[in-house]
């Protein structure tokens, strides 16, 4: 039901312009920020796209995949993976997923599938500040048939302002977030 309510949130204001921020949404932000930004040093995928993908197939955080199975960008299993696995109901019923010990393996492995697939390598020629760029060529590239993907990350990028992120990470300084609303199972390595 959680989910249900961020989704239809999230699809409101990007089909009416209004933006009013969702605390679930602000408070996923702050738990998974210096993830995202540890991805974008390490593969140089940007921060901002990386929380917008994850807070749209996620639900931030509190869509069923995500929850019982820590797959925060709706990663299919697909003929190379070898990890654990969860069937869940997509495009078609009892779908094979990647499932994850924790989120940060969810990050980290949706990082290195767009890093060594060569579909997505054009991507990687972009500066990690150039979010439009990468939002479009992620749809472009085929990452999600969902004709408004573009709109809906470009929408959540400007919404919480996330592209400080993929700023920050490329100067690399820190954001400071507050480590006390951290959870347990979240860890960069």
């Amino acid at each position: 039901m959680k989910f249900l309510l961020i989704f239809i949130c999230l699809l409101i204001s990007a089909s009416t312009g209004y933006t009013q921020k969702n605390p679930a949404v602000e408070l996923y932000i702050s738990q998974f920020a210096p993830i995202a930004m540890e991805e974008q040093k390490r593969t140089g995928m940007p921060a901002a796209i990386k929380l917008a993908q994850a807070i749209h197939e996620s639900g931030a955080g509190n869509g069923d995949l995500a929850q019982r199975s820590n797959n925060h960008f709706g990663l299919k299993c697909k003929a190379n993976w070898t990890g654990s696995t969860a069937y869940h109901d997509d495009d078609a019923k009892g779908e094979c997923f990647r499932a994850y010990d924790s989120i940060s393996q969810s990050y980290r492995d949706q990082s290195d599938y767009l890093k060594n697939n060569k579909r997505y390598a054009s991507l990687f020629t972009l500066d990690v500040t150039n979010y439009k760029g990468w939002a479009n060529g992620l749809k472009q590239a085929g990452y999600a048939t969902n004709p408004a993907y573009t709109k809906m990350l470009i929408q959540l990028i400007e919404t919480y302002e996330l592209f400080v992120f993929s700023e920050k990470a490329k100067e690399n300084t820190t954001v400071n977030i507050p480590k006390a609303i951290m959870p347990a199972t979240v860890s960069s390595h």
